[in-house]
C-alpha cells in the first residue's frame, strides 16, 4: 500500500509573501488506493486524490488534520468539484501547527467514479451506509499520513464539513488509534435548500444514527451550525446532538445566528466567525500554534 501511495506524488512549494522568510506553503498531491462498500453492499476499488499541505517552517513531529468535503444534492456539482482543498481552511489549520490531508472521495470532482454514498431516497432513507464509505476512504487516508516520518501518529483530528461533518462524528465513533478530536461543521445529511429549505429528508433516521455514534465515541467533539441553515434547519442539529449526548458521546454545541442567505456555507464563505471557536477547542485540549507560519 505505501509503496503505491508513493507512485504518482507531486510536491509544490508555494512561497507566501506575506508570511515569514522561513515560512513555506508546500502542497502535495498523492493518488490514494481505496477499497469501499456500496449501499448495495457493492466493493469498489479506486483510486482518489488526496491533497496534503503543510509549512516545512513548523515544528516535526506535528499533529494531522484529515479535512472532509461535503455533497451536493446535485449530481452535476459532485461531478463539477475538482479536487477539493479548502484553501483557506487548510491555511488556518497549517498556521496551527498541522499537517492538513483534504481527500476527493469516490464520486466526486477529479477522482470520479461510481456514488458509493448514495443514501437513497427522501422517504426511504439509509444513512449508515453512505457514512461507512466516506469513513472507509478518511481512515486510509489516516494510515497513508501517519506513515509519514513528520507526523506525530498520536495527535490526530477528523474533521469536515456537511456530508464531512458526519463523516467526523463516524471516525469518533470508530475510537481510532491516534485520533483525540473531532470538528463536525454542519454536518448532516439529505438536506436540498432548493427543493425542501431547512427540512432535510430523514431527519428522525438522522438523529437515530448520531444516538448509535455516541454509544461508542469518547473523544471531544465539537459541533458547529447555524440557525439559517438552508440544509438542515435550526431544530434538527440540536435534536441529531442531544441523540449523541445521550447516548454517551462527549461533545460541545455550538449554533451561531443566522450569516448570509445561507448558514451552510458557514466553513468556506464565514471563517472569522467558527476559527475563534475551534482555536478556543483546540486550545482546550493542549494544541499550541506555531508563531510565524504560512497563514497567521
Amino acid at each position: 500500500m505505501r509503496k503505491l501511495i508513493a507512485i504518482g506524488c507531486a510536491v509544490v512549494l508555494y512561497f507566501a509573501a506575506s508570511a515569514p522568510a522561513r515560512a513555506k506553503w508546500i502542497e502535495e498531491q498523492m493518488d490514494l488506493p481505496v477499497q469501499v462498500s456500496d449501499s448495495y453492499g457493492k466493493t469498489i476499488a479506486q483510486s482518489i486524490k488526496v491533497t496534503v499541505f503543510r509549512d516545512d517552517s513548523n515544528p516535526t513531529p506535528a499533529p494531522v488534520l484529515v479535512l472532509n468535503h461535503g455533497r451536493s444534492a446535485e449530481a452535476t456539482e459532485r461531478a463539477a468539484m475538482g479536487r477539493a482543498k479548502y484553501l483557506k481552511a487548510s491555511r488556518y489549520f497549517v498556521a496551527q501547527g498541522f499537517i492538513v490531508a483534504v481527500p476527493t472521495r469516490i464520486g466526486y470532482g477529479d477522482t470520479g467514479g461510481e456514488d458509493v454514498e448514495d443514501t437513497g431516497n427522501c422517504n426511504t432513507k439509509r444513512y449508515e451506509p453512505g457514512y461507512a464509505a466516506s469513513l472507509a476512504q478518511t481512515v486510509a487516508v489516516l494510515e497513508a499520513v501517519r506513515s509519514r516520518p513528520d507526523v506525530d501518529r498520536e495527535r490526530v483530528v477528523i474533521a469536515g464539513q456537511s456530508f464531512g461533518g458526519t463523516t467526523a462524528i463516524a471516525a469518533a465513533a470508530q475510537r481510532i488509534t491516534g485520533v483525540v478530536a473531532v470538528i463536525n461543521v454542519a454536518g448532516g445529511g439529505g438536506g436540498n435548500p432548493k427543493t425542501r429549505p431547512q427540512r432535510p429528508c430523514g431527519p428522525q433516521v438522522m438523529e437515530r444514527l448520531f444516538g448509535s455514534y455516541g454509544k461508542t465515541a469518547r473523544v471531544p467533539t465539537l459541533w458547529i451550525y447555524t440557525e439559517n441553515d438552508q440544509y438542515l434547519g435550526a431544530k434538527y442539529p440540536r435534536e441529531w446532538f442531544q441523540a449523541f449526548k445521550d447516548a454517551g458521546g462527549v461533545g460541545e454545541f455550538e449554533q451561531f445566528p443566522a450569516l448570509g442567505e445561507d448558514g451552510h456555507s458557514l466553513f468556506v464563505r464565514f471563517p472569522e466567525v467558527w476559527q475563534p471557536r475551534v482555536r478556543a477547542f483546540l486550545d482546550g485540549l493542549g494544541f499550541v500554534a506555531p508563531r510565524g507560519g504560512v497563514g497567521k
